[in-house]
């Protein structure tokens, strides 16, 4: 079974990302990106739909593990009674083809380990044909085929459907094994120098690495989540997924499992104003391009959710023949978000744009003009009900977070407008931010309780309504403000956490609950923080901080009964909010 979602550690390649278990196992990779078919599809099920463990024989999990230095080079340190092993886990940054290295490497006395490597193509579905050929194993299915190479004395043999090997390692022995994939009907692999691509691999992230200009007290957990948020970017065209992974639930054994290895406008928003906070430029400017293909045609037909390249295509299928992990079923590839009208996506959209050109990033001609056409049609359109942020799958609502997103786009359009002097229908947007402004304070507030709520004449709380003060909507002092901040504290508490809303006071179309939000409990810091409680702020901020894994990597939600993550894993959401959190509670 696979292990706690908080068991694994993320390593990528900037174009696919795998996952390696506390145990040694590679449980989740898809090949060759993110959104491909997966080769190791144990993460939902067990070992039988693919996974490649090296580990010592008769040990568990590592003593320890850690990343080296700033960068996705993982080393898993394994201290057994006859001696001390490393295992470095890691993808070399992309030459032609995607490659998976192992290193075993002897530290002290003599270990005897085994390898047992499972293939299982198209989600665990497809058992490839093996067969050898030198120095390699290869295993190939439809147009798939996956190359595993070993040093000379290392014997391979199959066993029950996988590739196994026993081999002894001791003080001083450095032992690789290379996972390349590439399409079937290529005949021979590149050549590899473990040594090498390791030192290059390691160069490449500590130079990105070193252009942080994040110098506060939280400095090892904000470049960690910077590093993880630059794991998540496609690098060939600058889309940014929202995890690399598919169908780990909300909750053990529950119904909300989905797919998210593709590139939400919202959620690669969010990601930018990260990263650019960081102080890294190149990806706002190539997530910038990527938009540019992707939404190019008729603003009406924007959707909230893309693939890597800005495919628009992304049919939702259950996985019948995966359990799930811990049984958590229906697995869910694809996502039906496509479908959705989400009208805040413009606001983070413009929102972004906004602080590109702050960071010297310079407005084009071509931008300028993709902005308006984004502004003429939310014009049209902000008052019509949507989806919202959180997806409902029970029927389009007006919601309040969607309505403020509407007047960020209109507010920070014209910022933009007044910075550049580029031609701009200015009147129209300002009587548009006005309109938008006035139509939430009425509607989308309980006049009763003080507070907004989370849809036009609903009473439920959501803890999106925390963008009224984060998003400049209105000033922290307001008394609605600090009345709807305090309402979401206490009111969508779960264990000294936040829930994104109550799923029983706002039914959205699914059955069953979840678990605390992240990032919800990052924005409440925030919004504590607004109001002058620094002290609060600061104690729930470093509460969701340690919830982080060994690593320092989080997921979308926290069971606080089980005391376990939840959801998909690493979640950029989460990383996002954690890496803004920081930045506003050093005031900078």
């Amino acid at each position: 079974m696979a292990g706690r979602i908080e068991d694994y550690a993320l390593i990528g390649d900037l174009q696919t990302a795998a996952l390696v278990g506390r145990d040694g196992s590679v449980d989740w990779l898809c090949l060759p990106r993110f959104d491909s078919p997966s080769c190791f599809a144990g993460l939902l099920g067990d070992g039988r739909y693919g996974a490649w463990r090296i580990a010592p024989v008769g040990a568990d999990t590592c003593t320890r593990r850690q990343y080296r230095g700033d960068s996705l080079v993982l080393e898993s340190i394994w201290a057994t009674a006859d001696g001390t092993v490393r295992v470095t886990d890691f993808m070399p940054h992309r030459d032609r083809v995607p490659q998976l290295l192992r290193i075993v490497e002897g530290i002290t006395g003599t270990v005897r380990m085994r390898g047992e490597l499972r293939l299982r193509f198209n989600y665990g579905r497809v058992d490839p044909w093996v067969r050898r050929t030198e120095h390699h194993r290869v295993a190939v299915a439809g147009p798939d085929s996956a190359w595993l190479r070993v040093p000379p004395g290392i014997h391979t043999y199959g066993q029950d459907g996988t590739t196994a090997s026993d081999f002894t390692v001791r003080a001083g022995d450095q032992v690789p094994f290379l996972l390349t994939w590439q399409p079937s009907h290529l005949q021979s692999t590149p050549r590899t120098d473990p040594a090498l691509a390791l030192t290059r691999t390691l160069d490449t992230w500590q130079s990105w690495a070193a252009g942080c200009r994040y110098r506060g007290e939280w400095q090892q957990a904000v470049l960690r989540s910077l590093i993880t948020l630059k794991a998540l970017a496609y690098e060939p065209t600058g889309g940014i997924v929202a995890a690399p992974t598919a169908s780990l639930p909300e909750s053990i054994g529950g119904v909300r499992n989905w797919d998210y290895r593709f590139c939400w406008l919202r959620d690669s928003s969010m990601t930018l104003s990260a990263l650019l906070r960081g102080g890294f430029r190149e990806e706002a400017a190539a997530w910038r391009k990527w938009l540019l293909r992707a939404i190019a045609g008729d603003p009406g037909d924007l959707q909230a959710v893309y693939g890597v390249a800005g495919e628009r295509g992304l049919p939702e299928t259950e996985a019948d023949w995966l359990p799930g992990y811990r049984s958590s079923a229906p697995v869910r590839f694809g996502n039906a978000a496509v479908r959705q009208l989400q009208l805040d996506v413009y606001g983070e959209v413009v929102d972004t744009l906004h602080l590109a050109l702050e960071a010297g990033i310079p407005m084009e001609r071509q931008v300028w003009s993709l902005l308006r056409t984004l502004m003429a049609f939310l014009e049209q359109h902000w008052s019509e009900p949507d989806e919202g942020l959180w997806e409902v799958r029970g029927g389009r609502r007006h919601f309040v977070h969607s309505k403020v997103m509407a007047w960020v786009a209109a507010d920070r359009a014209l910022k933009m407008a007044e910075l550049t002097g580029l031609p701009a229908p200015v009147d129209r947007w300002r009587a548009m931010r006005d309109a938008v402004h006035a139509d939430v304070c009425e509607h989308g507030y309980d006049s009763r309780r003080g507070v907004f709520v989370q849809d036009y004449g609903g009473t439920a709380l959501d803890a999106a309504t925390l963008f009224v003060v984060k998003s400049g909507f209105l000033p922290p002092d307001d008394p609605r403000v600090v009345r709807t901040v305090e309402a979401v504290q206490s009111g969508l508490d779960h264990g000294g956490l936040i829930r994104r809303y109550s799923t029983d006071a706002a039914p959205d179309g699914l059955r069953g609950p979840e678990g605390a939000f992240l990032a919800c409990s990052f924005w409440l810091a925030d919004a504590l923080g607004a109001l002058g409680r620094k002290d609060e702020a600061r104690t729930l901020f470093t509460r969701v901080l340690a919830l982080g894994n060994d690593l320092g990597l989080l997921a979308e939600e926290w069971d606080p009964h089980e005391g376990c993550q939840l959801g998909n894993m690493p979640q950029a959401f989460s990383h996002v909010a954690l890496v803004n959190s920081a930045y506003e509670l050093a005031g900078s």
